[in-house]
């Protein structure tokens, strides 16, 4: 498949005004390819958020360059969304409403708007929350209208920032499938931050784990678990080889970052 998102060996530095900058990210190199399902793997404050921000264009590289389709990305990329882990839904707004504002803002006329909202809705599987405002629905539910919403306006790539993060444990494992469901049927190239082995293993089909900061490339590895995955495959020897395997790798980096925040 052909490489839709790329980053070339890109460093990002932050100036503090306190004394030394920060380097959040060291000559990080990663391409990605069209339809993919990547993780990126690492400890908080490994730069998982700020390689993410990038590939968004809402901050640019100190050094080194990220590119969509072969082109620098250098403002903000309408065609790369974003989900964060808080919802930002617009409370004043029904589920529908929600759903169908960036096609308002695109000027889509009220019929087809409406239209392509309830699919998506239908996809998300809130039928018969359209006229619910994001204060009556679980969490689970506000984060499901948020990818809809995303989904509605038809972004190359979506970018997922931990998003499943606030979420109870069981929310967050029915979340993981809906998201692969709905990854299967749309095959949007997702990249999507974690700090967490077992969601990488779930969701991925590469997994790239981060070093401790500055964030660099440590490994990155095919996800060649049984697709479509469901929990149940936790319990496979496969996946507990895997699982040490990465643990293997980024136990160091959490011991480095446990260690520097001491």
């Amino acid at each position: 498949m052909p490489v839709i998102l790329s980053a070339d060996h890109v460093s990002k530095v932050f100036a503090t005004g306190r004394g030394d900058p920060i380097v959040a990210i060291d000559d990080l190199s990663v391409d990605i390819e069209e339809g993919e399902f990547v993780c990126l793997l690492g400890a908080s404050g490994c730069g998982k958020s700020t390689m993410l921000n990038m590939f968004a264009g809402f901050t640019q590289p100190t050094q080194g360059s990220v590119r969509l389709r072969g082109t620098p990305i250098t403002s903000i990329e309408p065609r790369c969304g974003m989900v964060f882990q808080s919802y930002a839904l617009f409370p004043w707004k029904t589920v529908r409403t929600n759903v169908e504002f960036g096609l308002k803002v695109r000027g889509m006329a009220k019929r087809e708007r409406r239209e392509r909202a309830q699919f998506f809705i239908d996809m998300v599987k809130l039928t018969g929350f359209e006229d619910h405002y994001p204060t009556e629905l679980s969490g689970g539910m506000q984060q499901r209208v948020t990818l809809a919403r995303l989904l509605a306006t038809d972004p190359e790539v979506l970018l997922m920032d931990e998003p499943f993060a606030a979420l109870d444990a069981m929310t967050r494992q029915v979340m993981q499938e809906e998201l692969l469901r709905i990854h299967e049927s749309s095959r949007k190239t997702t990249v999507f931050i974690t700090h967490s082995i077992d969601e990488a293993l779930i969701l991925s089909s590469r997994i790239v784990v981060l070093s401790a900061r500055p964030g660099r490339v440590k490994a990155i590895l095919d996800n060649n678990l049984p697709s479509p995955r469901h929990v149940d495959v936790q319990l496979s020897p496969e996946y507990a080889e895997l699982k040490k395997q990465i643990w293997d790798l980024v136990e160091s980096e959490v011991r480095h970052h446990d260690d520097t925040q001491g």
